[in-house]
This record gives C-alpha cells, structure tokens and sequence, in this order.
C-alpha cells in the first residue's frame, strides 16, 4: 500500500507495571507506513514492561519482557 493516506498523531511509550511511564520513544504526525523503533533500556531493570501504540484512533497495548 503507498502512501498518501492521512497522518495522524503517534504516540508509543513504555510502563513499568505499576503504570509509571518508564519512556516516550515516539510523540509525533507520521504518515502511514511500517516504522521500527529501538528502545535502549540500559537504565531500566529487568521484569515486566507495557508498550501502548497509538495513532489516530487506533490503540495498542501490549506486554513485553526485559531481561538482563
């Protein structure tokens, strides 16, 4: 699919499990397309994080794994 579409608003972030906003990797208009993104997290311990992607009205929750 090319391009062209609308932009919207997309926001990608990372909690601890108690909700505390641990990171903000994207806070931005991005046209549609696949993006990748890397999070350094040299400065967080290991456990259990959640990632929320949001772009327009599309909403993303998912769990991930952070071992050290």
């Amino acid at each position: 699919a090319s391009g062209g579409g609308n932009s919207s608003w997309v926001t990608l972030k990372v909690y601890d499990v108690l909700g505390r906003e641990v990171a903000t990797l994207v806070n931005e208009v991005k046209h549609p397309g696949e993006y990748s993104v890397r999070w350094n997290a040299q400065g967080v311990p290991s456990g259990v994080y959640l990632y929320r992607l949001s772009a327009g009205r599309f909403t993303s929750v998912k769990k991930m794994l952070v071992l050290k």
